[in-house]
């Protein structure tokens, strides 16, 4: 069970201007959770598609779908050739099996096609921007899945945004209420230290700060670490809290 916050920050320290908050963010955040190294985590075959597979879907039903589907099809030739209706059952954990699977093998199919093999080990060597703008013309890459794994396997310096990121974000006031998610990607960028390993970290921590604290539903507000800099807390919460004292 988490303590309650001993915030030694100013109470005035949520109007700074965001790049200052996002760093302030970003060193809170490496106090709370450790910082990282940066190291592939799995292949770049496999972070692509487990990675087109985890959206709106858990790590643990990602992880059950990606080794279900290699398990009955052998390999990635298998996989692309597979029969529609018995792939969509073999990814059947993740949230829309019937999408997923036509992407995943029009994906394949691409690469192969494209590369002559199935490897994306040739984006090592491409411009960050090219990198993208190969990843995100393949059905069912968007630009969350494409930064991410530029980021975890090649140590590219862009900046992933998934839900939690997004929503801790907004809330702390580093982004704007209406900017999209995709917009955030950029805006993001450009007020972090442009260093693959910080960037790393700033998802990595946001994350798991989402999972555990900041929350969707109820953020556990009292034993947050950004208090002291979150707009949420300071012009909502902190209000409520002093009225129902």
């Amino acid at each position: 069970m988490r303590k309650k916050v001993q915030n030694l920050l100013p109470m005035d320290t949520h109007e700074l201007p965001a790049r200052e908050k996002a760093l302030l963010t970003h060193e809170l955040l490496n106090k709370e959770y450790k910082p990282l190294k940066l190291e592939p985590r799995r292949s770049h075959m496999h972070e692509l598609i487990s990675t087109m597979l985890s959206h709106r879907t858990n790590h643990k039903d990602e992880e059950k779908a990606f080794y279900t589907m290699l398990e009955r099809f052998g390999d990635w030739e298998g996989v692309m050739s597979a029969d529609f209706d018995e792939l969509a059952d073999a990814i059947q954990t993740t949230r829309y099996p019937d999408q997923k699977a036509p992407q995943i093998q029009q994906t394949l199919r691409l690469i192969k096609e494209e590369r002559g093999e199935f490897s994306i080990d040739f984006l090592e060597e491409m411009p960050v921007e090219e990198a993208l703008a190969w990843l995100t013309k393949l059905p069912g890459v968007g630009i969350k899945t494409a930064t991410l794994v530029l980021l975890f396997n090649f140590k590219k310096p862009v900046m992933p945004v998934d839900t939690h990121v997004f929503r801790i974000s907004q809330r702390v006031g580093l982004i704007g209420a209406k900017v999209t998610p995709n917009k955030a990607h950029d805006l993001l960028l450009q007020l972090l230290p442009p260093e693959p390993v910080e960037l790393y970290n700033f998802h990595i921590h946001m994350l798991r700060h989402g999972q555990r604290v900041c929350t969707y539903y109820t953020p556990k507000c009292e034993v947050c670490v950004l208090q002291n800099i979150c707009n949420y807390y300071q012009d909502v919460r902190a209000k409520s809290i002093d009225k129902a004292a």
